[in-house]
């Protein structure tokens, strides 16, 4: 699949690649076991370019497109999943929104700081009561004069605690439409009284990933906060989730790869009972099988991203992308961690971080679960 990859995007794989190897990789172990987001990873990558990458020059980005992001994040996701992330997160649900929805004002003034990977911001959409069921959100948004009063709560927030965290974007419920909940986005600047960035969780992965709950209480912002048309804030949001789904396949795709390169290497160096463990059939299965997931998980974000990338609709085959490609970075974690063994239980290989990583991949941006809900719907099965 790399061979059908333009000459421009073979040196974005290579430049991020090299990138991942030599600056990202020597810093993974130490970041995840501090559970700390190194700044200074996060200024490199926007020195390269990486935040801006699916955005027009105008605003400051790369002027490419949502391949070029995948290409990026697939390359990171092989080494750090949470940077990875920082990256998925700080583009599609952190720019992106403001890009596709917002106003001209909102988009000359937040988006250069953030395609220039001096700011991140987050995208506050789940809540206790509202996960997978992003319609029964519960956060309300008043509208007193001139600006709107917030109040409620959202969790597993990427992003939205960070040194350079400048604002979220939030879902709350408006009104009423149709008898039903009217939802619309706002932006909400971090430091606005009554706006708590609680305590980062304690993960069971992603730990240099920056993630938090949020709570608001009486929060005041100006009416002109608002992203996009009241009352499609629902609407916005499943568009955003759906390009969402192929830049997480390709951070599972990494992972996969990752993984494979691991098991590859250590099986081949691997002695036991006198030969290499790369000998042996049951080692050479594994990883056959292993390959075969990374490849067919690659082809279907590709294929993904080039139907977003031609205006084509895609939300069947984003969904069919992450499901392959999350399923693949799960399962090749779990057998690169039986090839390595007791060494696959140690926190200071990579395996074993792609062992606790992966499983948000099942479950971020939409639960398995959901992509089998989405497909099966795009069958024509009623539910």
């Amino acid at each position: 699949m790399m061979d059908q990859l333009t000459e421009e995007e073979h040196e974005l794989a290579a430049m991020v690649r090299e990138f991942a190897d030599t600056v990202v990789a020597p810093q993974s172990y130490e970041a995840d076991r501090t559970h700390t987001l190194s700044m200074d990873v996060v200024a490199s990558m926007g020195d390269l370019g990486l935040f801006g990458l699916p955005f027009p020059e105008e605003y400051g980005g790369q002027g490419g497109d949502y391949m070029a992001l995948g290409i990026a994040i697939e390359a990171l996701g092989r080494v750090d999943q949470s940077i990875a992330i920082t990256l998925e997160a700080g583009v599609s649900l952190g720019a992106m929104p403001i890009f596709r929805f917002g106003t001209e004002e909102q988009k000359q003034e937040l988006l250069p700081d953030l395609l220039a990977g001096r700011a991140l911001a987050g995208f506050g959409l789940t809540e206790p009561e509202a996960g997978s069921d992003a319609g029964a959100t519960r956060t309300m948004a008043r509208l007193e004069g001139e600006e709107w009063v917030i109040d409620g709560s959202k969790q597993f927030i990427t992003n939205s605690g960070t040194p350079i965290t400048r604002f979220v974007t939030v879902t709350a419920v408006t009104g009423q439409a149709d008898g039903r909940k009217e939802i619309s986005t706002i932006i909400v600047p971090n430091g606005t009284p009554g706006f708590t960035v609680e305590a980062p969780y304690d993960k069971v992965g992603w730990n240099a990933s920056d993630t938090h709950p949020l709570t608001f209480d009486g929060v005041r912002v100006p009416a002109a906060n608002l992203v996009g048309e009241r009352g499609s804030g629902f609407r916005n949001f499943l568009s955003i989730l759906d390009e969402g789904r192929i830049a997480i396949a390709a951070l599972s795709t990494g992972a996969a790869e990752g993984c494979l390169e691991a098991a590859v290497d250590y099986a081949k160096s691997r002695t036991i009972f006198g030969s290499a463990l790369s000998t042996r059939q049951n080692a050479q299965f594994t990883l056959a099988r292993m390959r075969a997931r990374v490849h067919t998980a690659r082809l279907a974000w590709h294929h993904a991203a080039r139907l977003r990338d031609a205006g084509r609709p895609f939300a069947e085959q984003a969904a069919i992308a992450k499901l392959v490609a999350g399923e693949a970075a799960m399962d090749n974690a779990r057998d690169a961690t039986q090839i390595f063994g007791g060494n696959g239980f140690m926190n200071e290989f990579p395996v074993a971080r792609h062992y606790r990583d992966s499983k948000i991949l099942e479950i971020g941006e939409g639960t398995t679960e959901v992509q089998l809900l989405v497909i099966a719907r795009a069958l024509g099965l009623a539910g």
